[in-house]
């Protein structure tokens, strides 16, 4: 299940940051209001796409009804499925922020259910099922909805589906964590 470590770019030069400067006033102004995160910047190679997804990553993350910690742990684990460092990064940070814990970060790792209280490990399977087989079955549906409602597990749903295409750019683009080399 796991994809790994994303090749590494033939044509780097290409690829790099592009230079904000350059750009319409209204996406610099984008980037710098997400906070000039690396992923918002590299973003702006699309910019006619990429103010409805920075909209929609807004949505996700604010507007979500999914508890935090239930969003940060599927997110996590589509980064860590996906071998994109950034997402799990950042994300991590932002799961321990919100009160996710050291044994929910580590199943989120590995996939490993173990002892996580239901609503967390039936998050993870869910999130395994969707990234493997992209549904979920009746059988599926129902045993979420033991600890969701319908309107959390359309959101688990879409935050998943959104989350694979946010580590597909980043391990395309090789984007880097802000401390790190550009």
């Amino acid at each position: 299940m796991e994809r790994g470590s994303p090749p590494s770019l033939s044509n780097g030069a290409d690829m790099e940051y592009p230079d904000l400067s350059e750009l319409p006033l209204e996406l610099q102004e984008a980037v710098t209001a997400h906070g000039s995160l690396n992923v918002f910047r590299m973003m702006m190679h699309s910019p006619n796409l990429a103010p409805g997804v920075l909209t929609l990553g807004d949505a996700i993350l604010r507007r979500n009804s999914l508890p935090d910690t239930l969003r940060e742990l599927a997110i996590v684990r589509v980064g860590r499925v996906y071998g994109a460092a950034y997402e799990v990064h950042h994300h991590e940070k932002g799961a321990r922020l919100v009160g996710l814990g050291d044994e929910a970060l580590a199943a989120a790792e590995t996939g490993s259910t173990g002892e996580l209280p239901a609503p967390e490990a039936a998050v993870l399977t869910a999130t395994d099922r969707l990234l493997a087989h992209h549904t979920l079955d009746e059988a599926e549906r129902d045993e979420l909805l033991a600890f969701l409602t319908v309107n959390q597990l359309a959101d688990l749903v879409i935050t998943v589906g959104f989350y694979q295409l946010i580590c597909d750019f980043l391990n395309t683009f090789e984007v880097t964590v802000e401390d790190q080399a550009a």
